[in-house]
């Protein structure tokens, strides 16, 4: 009887333990949802080879005669444009940066307990430089170009990217996976509601992903530079460059509002 009794009380625990869990799921799957305005963030992305390389070559020189390191200067990057040309016709050059700078003696290091009266510093030379600026297309042939312009001129810094044109034609792709992004995450927040995508109506799209959705350095290229030491004046070995690939990105807000 005992038993029988202990048996009943357990079954009614159980029972009641099953309803509560029924209960609290119909509950959580019959929370309203009528009327609800769903702000959802989406991210698309497109990666893309470089086609465009921004050189930068320089020359510097020092002499105690000014006009002397000036002259050999004004040689080398007459020389320098002239070889860059002869090996790359279509790139777009740019001498940018012409420097004089004073070369003045090291100060002496002993601490001395008299006063020493200031003196006008006298440089004992000068150094004088210039960069130029090469924009180029021609990736296949840029290892022959910049080796030959070694000759003359030293290479300073290289970054690839990608040229106008190319940007602009991908924009097409990166807004067709940004809006891509939209739809699927609207179509998983309805599924999770339990409710049908043909309830939800797209209010808003916002393409500048503004507010607190936006992603910060949305379409900032991704750039690799290099740098090398300075060549002498003699047939320099071509240098091996990997362009890499660019990373476009966007982001943009929707508001999707429910039935």
């Amino acid at each position: 009887m005992t038993a029988f009794k202990t048996a009943g009380f357990k079954t009614i625990l159980l029972s009641v333990a099953i309803a509560s869990a029924l209960a609290s799921q119909a509950g959580a799957a019959g929370l309203p949802t009528g009327g609800t305005l769903v702000v959802v963030p989406a991210h698309g992305e497109v990666v893309v080879p470089n086609d465009q390389a921004m050189v930068t070559l320089a020359v510097e020189e020092q002499d105690k005669d000014k006009v002397q390191a000036a002259s050999r200067v004004n040689q080398k990057m007459g020389k320098g444009i002239a070889i860059v040309k002869q090996q790359d016709p279509a790139a777009v050059l740019k001498t940018v940066g012409y420097y004089t700078y004073p070369v003045y003696p090291d100060e002496p290091s002993a601490i001395s307990s008299r006063p020493v009266p200031a003196k006008a510093r006298v440089p004992i030379g000068w150094r004088i430089g210039q960069y130029l600026q090469v924009k180029t297309t021609n990736l296949a042939g840029l290892p022959k170009t910049v080796a030959a312009a070694q000759s003359m001129l030293t290479l300073n810094g290289i970054t690839f990217g990608l040229t106008p044109a190319s940007a602009k034609k991908l924009d097409e792709q990166l807004i067709n996976a940004t809006y891509r992004n939209l739809t699927e995450r609207a179509a998983s927040i309805a599924a999770a509601m339990g409710r049908p995508v043909a309830d939800a109506t797209l209010e808003t799209v916002d393409f500048e992903g503004s507010g607190a959705y936006a992603q910060d350095g949305a379409r900032a290229p991704v750039a690799m530079s290099m740098r090398m030491m300075k060549s002498a004046e003699a047939d320099v070995a071509e240098p091996t460059f990997e362009p890499g690939e660019t990373t476009l990105q966007m982001g943009l807000v929707g508001k999707v509002k429910f039935k």
